[in-house]
């Protein structure tokens, strides 16, 4: 039934995997399917913004991020599920929804919201995920 699952995942926060991750590595287990790693770090794109920054910022977050979850990986997914590892740059549900859409990801496993943010039934980038994807999302609550 899946071939390809997305799992967006903020590294600096283990509410959005803590849960999520072993989730989406079960449906991948009993469907066989593959596993995509997602992480998105922020654009600073404006040069107002990006001026204090070092000039290869961006790569090197990018790096730091690839090598995160791929230690995350290793620690938390079997050998027997194929994981691919991906970081996008920008908006967060942006980046969801077009890595999705791009990748023609059949499900996308997602963590509600984090723990400091109780007030909302969904957080906002679950919300936009939600509201917007083409494909199956299977939200798992904190």
């Amino acid at each position: 039934m899946y071939k390809d699952v997305l799992l967006p995942i903020d590294l600096n926060h283990e509410s959005s995997w803590r849960k999520a991750l072993p989730a989406a590595v079960a449906v991948c287990k009993q469907f066989k399917a593959n596993l995509h790693l997602l992480t998105v770090i922020p654009d600073f794109g404006m040069s107002m913004v990006s001026q204090y920054f070092p000039e290869n910022h961006q790569q090197e977050m990018k790096k730091n991020a690839l090598e995160g979850l791929h230690a995350l990986s290793r620690e938390h997914v079997g050998a027997d599920v194929s994981v691919q590892h991906m970081v996008g740059v920008g908006t967060v549900y942006q980046i969801i929804l077009e890595t999705a859409k791009d990748m023609n990801a059949d499900l996308i496993v997602l963590a509600a919201h984090r723990p400091e943010l109780k007030d909302y039934l969904l957080g906002p980038n679950a919300s936009r995920v939600v509201r917007h994807a083409k494909c199956s999302v299977y939200v798992i609550r904190e």
